[in-house]
């Protein structure tokens, strides 16, 4: 009988922990007549004229790989799209990266440029991938706390404080999962000036840039001197409905988008060629969906922040992407018992705070890409709930 295999999981695979966004997800299967407000994505179909595209594609045969890079087609709308609406001048040819969404972008970023031990200065609370794909690549998290009484956002004085010879990176989500948050410019200034300082590269992932509200968004990579140091990170997900189609980008210098793509080439060699001619379509003609959407977005934001507020769950006013977060300290619970006992005994689904980080315990995520009558029911199971479990 041959040997048995010993510790066949590598160490670092052991040390990340499970989502707990996905244990959510996992109970919502088994369970009939859930109000889910856990789901992070658009509840609407991809506008049509943009899946015809993709429809149309696939009828024609355009099914093959294309350049690792990308279609050359999608790169060019791209980059016209990021000068127009941000003045930023991106070569086509060597400084875009189409990837398999923006996730499979921010998994090559950082195995593009972290050594073994090199620290990643990540705010608290933040996208739940953004720790694991640090680890993954070998690097060490150092998280930088955020708090309501500042409206989540993070500071340059905190992230300096945590800058060491270690430091390598500083990852940015703006407007942010799971809060809502928002970073106008004068915010962001000094982070930059930070990263400058300190030689430090900024991966700013901005999957929600076009879903902000009364604000304009501010693009890391066109402040003063920041393209050269900054991996904007993107994608088509959110903004026009295209979370299956799974298109996203990576815009750097030439030198690390050629390292993503060494890595790109070998792990997913492209993204759906269907897919992207998708995107071109989004890019081309997709405004007036996006429009559309913005203003559902918003209108279902301004409901359930008023909504939760008035049940005495303090809710700070998110100005961007679709996610309220508000305070449930006034039940006694954490936010794990919060959830699992407002799926249990109400059945709507949120996403416990602490998934998201240390700071966002005491907090649940509520996403509002939902129709207007659920976000309404929602509102009056958990009144109910909040009712009998007041601290």
């Amino acid at each position: 009988m041959g040997k048995g295999i010993n510790n066949p999981i590598a160490e670092r695979v052991r040390k990340i922990p499970s989502s707990g966004i996905r244990r959510y997800f996992d109970l919502l299967t088994s369970m009939e007549g859930v109000i889910s407000l856990g789901v992070g994505e658009p509840d609407v179909a991809t506008p049509w004229h943009i899946s015809e595209v993709g429809i149309y594609a696939v009828e024609k045969g355009y099914t093959m790989y294309t350049s690792n890079y990308g279609m050359i087609e999608l790169r060019q709308e791209l980059a016209r799209h990021l000068r127009n609406r941000y003045g930023l001048d991106y070569d086509p040819n060597t400084e875009l990266l189409i990837t398999t969404g923006s996730s499979e972008a921010l998994d090559l970023a950082m195995r593009a440029i972290l050594n073994e031990g090199d620290e990643v200065v990540i705010p608290d609370p933040s996208y739940v991938a953004y720790m694991p794909c640090t680890l993954l690549a070998g690097g060490t998290v150092v998280p930088v706390p955020t708090c309501i009484e500042n409206d989540f956002k993070v500071e340059a004085a905190e992230i300096e404080k945590r800058v060491t010879e270690r430091s390598r990176a500083i990852v940015l989500g703006y407007p942010n999962n799971p809060t809502g948050a928002v970073m106008d410019k004068s915010a962001l200034t000094p982070i930059a000036e930070v990263a400058r300082r300190h030689g430090l590269i900024v991966i700013s992932d901005e999957i929600y840039d076009r879903l902000v509200y009364g604000v304009e968004h501010t693009c890391v990579a066109a402040l003063p001197d920041m393209q050269e140091r900054t991996i904007l990170l993107g994608g088509f997900s959110k903004s026009y409905a295209m979370t299956g189609w799974r298109i996203g980008y990576a815009a750097a210098p030439a030198e690390i988008i050629e390292a993503m793509m060494t890595i790109h080439q070998y792990a997913m060699m492209c993204a759906p060629a269907m897919g992207q001619m998708a995107a071109i379509e989004a890019l081309r003609d997709g405004e007036d969906a996006l429009q559309g959407m913005l203003t559902n977005y918003d209108r279902r934001r301004r409901m359930i922040v008023k909504g939760l507020n008035d049940i005495g769950l303090a809710c700070f006013d998110p100005k961007g992407a679709f996610y309220a977060f508000p305070s449930i300290r006034s039940t006694g619970l954490t936010s794990e018992e919060f959830a699992e006992k407002l799926l249990m005994e109400e059945k709507v689904a949120v996403i416990p705070g602490s998934a998201f980080g240390a700071c966002g315990e005491g907090y649940v995520r509520c996403c509002y890409a939902v129709a207007l009558p659920d976000i309404e029911k929602a509102l009056e199971r958990m009144k109910r709930f909040v009712g009998r479990h007041q601290a």
